[in-house]
């Protein structure tokens, strides 16, 4: 072997090791990153050259430097992704919702009810006392203020649920746009041969973004191209990006292509969370929010009207509440001005509250749907609570899944550092391994000069 065949294959030993240096450095340099990926140098055997009949070698060369990755997992990890996010943010959702009842409390429906019904129960002791008519007004503007707030608090809700439905619907349309351009440079980058492990890892982390806000499925092509779709319709791939818009129909939110097509079918992610909230559990909520307060209002004005007021004629066949129409609660009015025409005597005489203790005589009546107005309710309160609870539940197991899925991914793909320490240790004295060949051949080199 000529002396010039050391040389050649310790400088081409210097230049793999030293890759090998700049490859794990990088780990290093990447170990508290969690979206990247450790790279792995795959070394092999360098093409042999034949000469004067005998094969000689040509030292290591690095074949390729691979992306740690299994494709199985992430898959997993992007299910569970839109699991969570789903059920999360439903609980989150359904728990606000909660709040708006303030239930156990003072401010609750619950007490509001009883004070109404109390209120006309005192009355019944001294109906013509005007402090206490007053104090019946007092209960029903309570009553109508929570009824009216709640309500209130429903329709900010949806509007805030469809304001975050269409900022969702944003951050998507951009994701994709960026799936699709690190899908043509990675290719344009194998083509050139240059590397593209952290573009993959760059779309890895965009594509697990996007399962977060709405479930999608991933394939990848010969090219390597990322190949996403969302609920049936094609979003990205390494010929272009679709464009996404939030619509409502029918009193739902739903995404379609932008430009025609059909909504997509939305069942994971936090895109589907606003989805059900807003056209699903809100609209139950309220009717029977709606069915609990018709019908306590219609049995209320119903035996009202049976009653007599302590006005001068007496007056008859009065409304209490003057109506419950798209979530507003209103006492009737000429009441509100004039406590006198509060109808509680069942023959006009005065001292009569036979109608006063009928109407107390309510919360014991089956009214709603043949339960009681407080039972109803608290049905409606134990239905919410239940739902956030069951989202709660649902969260925390997918959230343990998640974090399983998360752990296996780490110890595939996470950076240690004790084993990078190693191969920085082992690569360096391969590199000054090689280096001593190119002093020893120098020195080879020498000593045949000096014998010439």
């Amino acid at each position: 072997m000529a002396i010039t065949k050391i040389f050649d294959i310790s400088s081409r030993s210097l230049s793999v090791y030293r890759r090998a240096l700049e490859v794990t450095s990088h780990n290093i340099a990447n170990a508290n990153n969690p979206a990247f990926s450790r790279q792995r140098i795959i070394f092999e055997t360098d093409i042999s050259d034949l000469n004067a009949g005998k094969v000689w070698g040509n030292g290591v060369r690095i074949s390729d430097v691979q992306r740690v990755r299994d494709s199985l997992i992430e898959a997993h990890i992007r299910e569970a992704n839109s699991k969570f996010y789903n059920n999360s943010r439903q609980g989150q959702l359904i728990n606000n919702i909660e709040s708006f009842f303030s239930e156990p409390g003072d401010l609750g429906l619950s007490n509001l009810f009883a004070g109404f019904f109390n209120s006309f129960d005192e009355l019944a002791t001294s109906p013509n006392s005007i402090p206490l008519r007053l104090s019946v007004i007092n209960a029903a503007n309570n009553l109508s203020t929570k009824v009216n707030t709640i309500n209130q608090s429903f329709a900010r809700l949806k509007q805030d649920i469809k304001d975050e439905f269409n900022n969702q619907v944003q951050a998507i349309n951009t994701l994709l746009k960026q799936i699709h351009q690190i899908n043509k440079e990675q290719f344009t980058n194998s083509y050139k041969g240059l590397a593209v492990n952290d573009l993959l890892d760059k779309r890895d982390d965009l594509i697990q973004q996007l399962s977060q806000i709405v479930n999608i499925t991933v394939t990848y092509d010969q090219n390597n191209n990322a190949n996403v779709s969302i609920g049936g319709a094609l979003a990205a791939d390494g010929l272009h990006s679709a464009e996404f818009e939030a619509t409502e129909s029918n009193g739902r939110l739903t995404l379609k292509l932008k430009n025609g097509g059909i909504p997509v079918i939305l069942n994971g992610g936090q895109l589907n969370a606003l989805s059900e909230i807003y056209s699903d559990k809100i609209p139950a909520y309220q009717k029977n929010l709606d069915q609990i307060i018709t019908s306590f209002v219609d049995a209320v004005n119903q035996v009202h009207k049976q009653g007599y007021s302590i006005t001068n004629p007496p007056q008859t066949d009065l409304n209490f509440f003057d109506s419950y129409e798209n979530g507003v609660l209103k006492v009737n009015q000429n009441i509100l001005n004039n406590p006198s025409l509060i109808a509680i005597s069942s023959d006009a005489s005065n001292g009569n509250g036979e109608i006063a203790l009928q109407i107390a005589g309510l919360r014991e009546a089956q009214i709603v749907n043949g339960a009681t107005v407080v039972d109803a309710y608290s049905a409606l309160i134990n239905g919410i609570g239940n739902d956030a609870l069951l989202q709660t539940n649902y969260a925390q197991a997918n959230n343990m899944v998640l974090s399983q899925l998360e752990d296996q991914r780490q110890s595939l793909s996470g950076v240690s550092i004790d084993e990078e320490m190693t191969n920085v240790l082992k690569f360096q004295r391969s590199y000054e391994a090689s280096a001593k060949l190119i002093t020893v051949a120098d020195e080879m080199i020498k000593t045949i000069l000096e014998m010439v």
